[in-house]
């Protein structure tokens, strides 16, 4: 049986956004179609569902070639940008790449394994440098308390996401600090 008629018939109403995530890397990867998982999927995932996201989004590593046959072999159907399922409330989209932070290209990422594959996505620190990069360039505190909540449950490296902040502007050292501050309290309740 291929990855791709199985995977379907396990995508249902139960699944969760970890396993459609590992479902679509592992069958893109099997197509020799490289994604990473970023955005607020990670979040999801590294926060255990405190914050909640429907959008995951797979940016290309390397060369991008067209999902369009995996994605319906899974079941999935494009509607304008997005691919949705008609069993699941999960939706993919395939934002253009590199995978990248403010102006940081990323080369290394995580991997979780599971009985249903292999999902590439962002290190926590990598994925508390993206929630804080919308929060520095645009103000969402939303992002700012994602980012809280992933450095709250995992360990990242404070010293790296403040290097990177101070070179994302006048913003970035300012929002970092307030990243601690919060991260510090949090830790503390």
């Amino acid at each position: 049986m291929s990855p791709a008629k199985k995977s379907t018939r396990a995508i249902d109403e139960s699944s969760t956004l970890e396993q459609i995530a590992t479902l679509v890397c592992s069958a893109l990867d099997e197509a020799g179609i490289s994604v990473v998982l970023s955005g607020g999927a990670t979040v999801s995932i590294y926060s255990d569902n405190e914050y909640e996201s429907y959008d995951l989004d797979f940016v290309p590593v390397g060369l991008a070639r067209r999902p369009d046959r995996v994605m319906e072999s899974l079941g999935f159907e494009k509607r304008q940008r997005h691919w949705v399922h008609p069993r699941n409330p999960y939706w993919v989209e395939f934002p253009g790449g590199p995978v990248s932070i403010g102006e940081e290209v990323v080369h290394d990422f995580a991997e979780r394994r599971s009985a249903a594959g292999v999902l590439r996505l962002l290190h926590p620190t990598e994925c508390v440098m993206d929630r804080l990069s919308w929060f520095i360039h645009n103000a969402d505190r939303q992002c700012l308390d994602q980012a809280v909540q992933v450095a709250r449950r995992h360990p990242v490296k404070l010293k790296r996401i403040e290097k990177w902040a101070r070179g994302e502007g006048p913003n970035g050292i300012v929002r970092f600090q307030e990243f601690a501050d919060q991260l510090r309290a949090a830790k503390r309740e």
